[in-house]
């Protein structure tokens, strides 16, 4: 969690590997007994002590461990709520008002190799992706597994690996695609080329679709299926410009969900629009780590607050302005602060109202609108921009070239998932306009600061992770 990131220890990539082929599976499941980690995942875990190889022959324990992947993915890391609060500071969603210096570091983009932010993301992520490995080798390997067992873990802990690579990748560039628990050989492995990366992301999922059923895991959408591994391929479709099949993926999700006619209740637990979530733990933290930390209460105090040029991207009578913009004022009057307020429902109240969502169905009509507009078919892509417009209360786009269509969808995703999972700064990325919205207001912008830099202590570890990316 962010407050206590100044005071951890990050190990290095190559002791993590060391370590986490031996006991990564048996470490997380007494983790998840120490930090009533069953009520998140609704499996009680394992009481006696075991090895790995021991793990696979058990569903439970299986699904323990599965478990305790989403519960680290939702407590810190790159896919946390960090992920909101850094990428928004790195890209023009957020000001920051704090002190920590490796925060501060990516609001002035003055990023370097020893950011403890930059190495945490990275020895976080590949600690998941090692663990989603070992589930991998272990149900293959597993005899006392059924076929529909090892197809639910195996798809799952697949989509994990592919969904880590897939931000690694666009944070770092080129990365090392670790599909093995060997750390012999993962000690001196190479970075994969994005295009490569990118590959293997989809070979990935395509196998999760096969092996994941249709059907919702729980009510509540917190185990990701088969739609989860369809809302990341139809991302990863887009951001791969495969306009076709962009389309054809997010169309199965369009069909397979329903918007939240209510801005209100878009991220309540219940919303029907959430495809995939983290739930709370249920005794310390029972609603977001996001709303606990975006929400100001006093001034100063909060460390963010929405950045002027989000706030004057909303248009007039834009609903979303006034469901999902908060605002706070000093007690003298003089300073108002304007803060995310899609959650808000804190940690400690009495019961769990919100959970974080990790994709929804407002992204895939974007997705779709995008790929329509790519693919020339300019009615179909205002339509479904259309329709989260009209979900706001707006007109619909007066957009009517393909280019301008492109930039209103571009504008439409500042405004619908500003302070979600570092849209803005991969919008932004991807679309190469990162130099040119962020030039005017980074006076620190450098146009090798769409990658961060691979982090030092890995490098001086594992030699053939060079060279360094450009400008670092």
């Amino acid at each position: 969690m962010r407050n206590n990131k100044s005071s951890k220890q990050y190990i290095s990539f190559r002791y993590y590997t060391a370590f986490l082929v031996i006991s990564h599976i048996l470490v997380f499941i007494i983790i998840c007994s120490m930090t009533s980690c069953s009520d998140f995942v609704e499996v009680d875990p394992p009481k006696n002590t075991l090895v790995s190889e021991t793990v696979f022959e058990d569903a439970a324990t299986v699904e323990s461990a599965l478990a305790n992947i989403y519960y680290n993915m939702r407590e810190q890391g790159i896919v946390s709520y960090d992920i909101c609060a850094d990428m928004g500071i790195y890209a023009d969603e957020l000001d920051y008002y704090a002190s920590n210096a490796n925060d501060l570091s990516l609001y002035l983009h003055s990023v370097t190799a020893i950011n403890s932010n930059v190495l945490s993301y990275w020895t976080n992520a590949y600690s998941l992706i090692y663990a989603a490995n070992d589930i991998i080798e272990g149900v293959n390997k597993s005899k006392a597994l059924n076929a529909d067992e090892i197809s639910l873990y195996k798809g799952q802990a697949l989509f994990i690996r592919a969904y880590l690579h897939f931000i690694l990748t666009n944070i770092y560039g080129d990365i090392p695609f670790i599909t093995s628990t060997d750390y012999v050989t993962n000690n001196t492995i190479s970075r994969t080329p994005i295009q490569d990366v990118y590959d293997f992301i989809i070979e990935d999922l395509n196998l999760a679709v096969i092996l994941l059923d249709s059907k919702v895991l729980t009510d509540e959408r917190v185990k990701p299926n088969r739609a989860t591994v369809n809302a990341l391929l139809s991302r990863v479709y887009l951001y791969t410009e495969n306009w076709e099949l962009a389309e054809v993926t997010s169309s199965l999700l369009v069909d397979e969900f329903e918007l939240e006619s209510d801005l209100s209740k878009v991220f309540l637990k219940e919303s029907k629009e959430t495809i995939w979530q983290f739930k709370p733990d249920a005794s310390n933290v029972r609603n977001t780590y996001e709303a606990n930390s975006f929400i100001i209460q006093v001034i100063p105090g909060n460390p963010y607050a929405l950045s002027n040029v989000l706030l004057h991207s909303f248009e007039t009578d834009d609903l979303r302005l006034e469901q999902w913009v908060g605002r706070f004022s000093s007690a003298n009057g003089l300073t108002t602060l304007y803060f995310p307020y899609k959650y808000k429902a804190l940690l400690n109240e009495e019961e769990s109202l919100e959970y974080s969502i990790v994709f929804r169905l407002a992204e895939q009509y974007l997705i779709r609108a995008e790929a329509r507009a790519q693919l020339g078919n300019i009615i179909g892509s205002q339509s479904d921009l259309n329709t989260i417009r009209n979900r706001a209360g707006l007109e619909g786009t007066t957009a009517a070239s393909k280019d301008a269509v492109l930039e209103a969808i571009l504008h439409e995703r500042f405004v619908e998932l500003f302070s979600e999972q570092g849209h803005r700064w991969f919008d932004l990325k991807r679309t190469g306009k990162a130099g040119i919205i962020l030039g005017s207001v980074k006076p620190n912008w450098n146009p090798t600061n769409v990658l961060w830099p691979i982090p030092e202590s890995e490098l001086e570890l594992n030699l053939n992770l060079f060279p360094q990316n450009s400008g670092y």
